[in-house]
């Protein structure tokens, strides 16, 4: 009888062990998903080295920066120092971190340009050997074109560095990396057991892969093969804003006439947006800002037929990029930002939102001026906010 008792607590621990394992990389039922966009631009990278020859990436621009004008809050300087997102024991201090203040998830920008990855050491080297599966990430496939606007010395737009389209070979050959690479990580966030996939500018790989058919069958085939590495599907994720095309041309049967439309004919299951630039004017008071872009909220649910995840946006400050003046978010506090979490958590709550994700404009957006990492202004302080409002779970 002694004897019997011990296969049985072994089955017992080892099926505890396997939910409790199950649950790495999908989101936390019990709680919030806190999800914060990640700009992995604050390491060397060698293919922009011709803009950041002081090999740190962008902290180059971010100790240059001056105010603008009278009372403008420019340099941001960074609380814990110029990091190395790129070595492990630096992003082990972002990790830690964010964890204990309640931010789990990571959504890094992800490029890329002229049939190569950009700025993938900081999840490579840095995030994926210090992480451990300790916290939930996923990808934000940042197709845009990169363009002079990261040249603080010529920051046209209408000149392009690198292209963000791709062709179908291209498409085919980022599909197998990120799958194989990112998605089998058990710490990849999914959704019913979905690896979430999030594209930024839709019109963008439109356009490349020549057509919305062609489009469509990409994106089919993405998710054939996401079911063929052992995946029940994929969670294809769109970016909320001008980039998301309201018609299409080209597709058989009925015309489409709307943004949902478009992304229910491509097969999208969720959307949030990238920071409340999109949404609003960067320009002037933060409450004014936030409360025009947080009051669209309502409309988004009411307009598309997937998912929307609030975003809250912490500021929005452009100016280190450029050599002249550009608008810019004043007044932009951590319980001003608390108030939003606070808002963005209750529409969640009130509409039954499953997953509750939020996303947050973000973990580091040193040189848009919008970021959580403590700075020598507010220290902990829009951290704190996130971990006023979304417990922490152990």
């Amino acid at each position: 009888m002694k004897k019997s008792i011990y296969p049985l607590l072994w089955g017992m621990f080892l099926a505890l062990f396997s939910a409790c394992n199950s649950r790495t990389g999908e989101e936390a039922k019990e709680g919030y998903t806190v999800a914060a966009f990640y700009w992995p631009a604050y390491h060397y990278e060698p293919r922009s080295e011709f803009l950041f020859p002081e090999k740190t990436g962008e902290w180059e621009i971010i100790r240059n920066a001056v105010p603008k004008e009278e009372g403008h809050q420019q340099p941001k300087v960074p609380l814990w120092g110029y990091l190395d997102e790129a070595d492990p024991k630096d992003m082990e201090l972002k990790i830690t971190t964010a964890l204990e203040y309640g931010v789990n998830t990571f959504i890094f920008d992800w490029y890329w340009f002229e049939k190569a990855p950009f700025l993938e050491r900081c999840i490579n080297d840095g995030f994926l050997k210090a992480n451990k599966g300790r916290m939930n990430f996923y990808l934000m496939w940042a197709n845009h074109d990169a363009t002079t606007y990261w040249d603080v010395k010529n920051p046209r737009v209408d000149s392009i560095y690198w292209d963000g389209e791709v062709d179908r070979e291209q498409f085919d050959i980022v599909v197998d990396r990120v799958i194989s690479q990112y998605f089998k990580d058990p710490a990849y966030l999914k959704i019913d057991g979905e690896p979430v996939f999030c594209i930024y500018e839709l019109n963008t790989l439109i356009q490349g892969l020549g057509g919305a058919e062609p489009t469509k069958d990409a994106l089919d085939h993405f998710r054939k093969k996401t079911v063929e590495a052992g995946f029940p599907g994929l969670h294809l994720q769109g970016i909320l804003w001008d980039a998301l095309p309201s018609s299409i041309e080209g597709v058989p049967g009925d015309p489409i006439k709307s943004q949902d439309d478009v992304l229910s004919y491509f097969g999208f299951k969720s959307l949030t947006n990238y920071c409340w630039a999109h949404l609003q004017n960067p320009d002037g008071d933060y409450e004014v800002w936030g409360d025009a872009s947080t009051d669209m909220w309502n409309q988004f649910r009411e307009r598309f037929s997937m998912t929307y995840f609030p975003n809250v946006t912490i500021s929005w400050d452009a100016n280190p990029r450029f050599p002249f003046k550009t608008g810019y978010i004043n007044n932009s506090t951590p319980e001003k930002f608390k108030k939003y979490l606070s808002k963005a958590k209750r529409y969640i709550d009130d509409n039954q939102i499953e997953p509750r994700i939020v996303t947050i404009n973000a973990w580091n957006e040193w040189s848009e001026g919008s970021y959580l990492e403590p700075d020598t202004t507010w220290k902990y302080g829009y951290l704190e906010a996130v971990r006023d409002i979304f417990e922490p779970i152990n």
